[in-house]
């Protein structure tokens, strides 16, 4: 049987923080996320502001873990916000588990909408140099495949690895191994059952190890 591969041990890419709303500032009590919502169906633009601001950096948290460059965690900030001001009408309050909750489902799709419009081209951004080609060689012939995770020691070359997958493969290894979430987690964000991301996971560790395999 395949060695699985684990990508938790990403050396610079730090442990997601679990998104979770933003501290209200301390002044004074501040209306909750439903009450905001609500506000915002009856038409109150500023309801709408105050829910950007509460959770736009849990956003960008979570966006940071899919792409690396500025613009394109702002562009998903952008498309996943106006997602959910359009959407406002199909989230259901108290039958929710929270607004965040929602929110990041919503973040999460856009995220894997992404992936999947980018285009998979060997392109100069992607290529790893001389240094992250003799880098990895020698952490993987020095680690042996059961250490292999370990041989990623930088967001750049992290990204630059992750980019040869497909994008179902590198969702779910992000959500799992580098956002640090289970199994029944990853489910619930990304819609799928349990059992196909299990069957994700198991694939993409195969082709994790293929990418890796290459330069040693």
């Amino acid at each position: 049987m395949a060695q699985c591969t684990n990508i938790s041990g990403f050396a610079a890419l730090p442990a997601l923080e679990r998104v979770s709303p933003e501290p209200a500032a301390e002044l004074g009590p501040q209306p909750a996320d439903d009450a905001l919502v609500a506000a915002v169906r009856e038409g109150d633009e500023t309801a709408f502001e105050l829910l950007f601001e509460r959770h736009r950096r849990s956003v960008i948290r979570l966006a940071y873990r899919f792409f690396y460059r500025r613009e394109q965690v702002e562009d998903i900030v952008q498309e996943s916000f106006a997602s959910a001001y359009f959407a406002l009408g199909s989230y259901r309050g108290g039958q929710e588990k929270s607004f965040i909750a929602w929110l990041t489902r919503i973040t999460v799709r856009t995220c894997y909408d992404a992936l999947r419009r980018a285009k998979r081209t060997e392109s100069s951004l992607s290529e790893l140099d001389e240094n992250d080609t003799a880098l990895l060689s020698e952490r993987l012939r020095g680690n042996g495949s059961s250490e292999i995770e370990k041989a990623v020691i930088s967001r750049d070359l992290a990204s630059k690895l992750l980019d040869r997958l497909e994008p179902d493969d590198r969702l779910v290894l992000t959500l799992l191994s580098v956002a640090d979430l289970s199994v029944a987690e990853t489910a619930e964000l990304t819609g799928w059952s349990v059992s196909k991301v299990k069957m994700r996971t198991h694939r993409a560790r195969r082709a994790l190890q293929k990418v890796l395999h290459r330069f040693v």
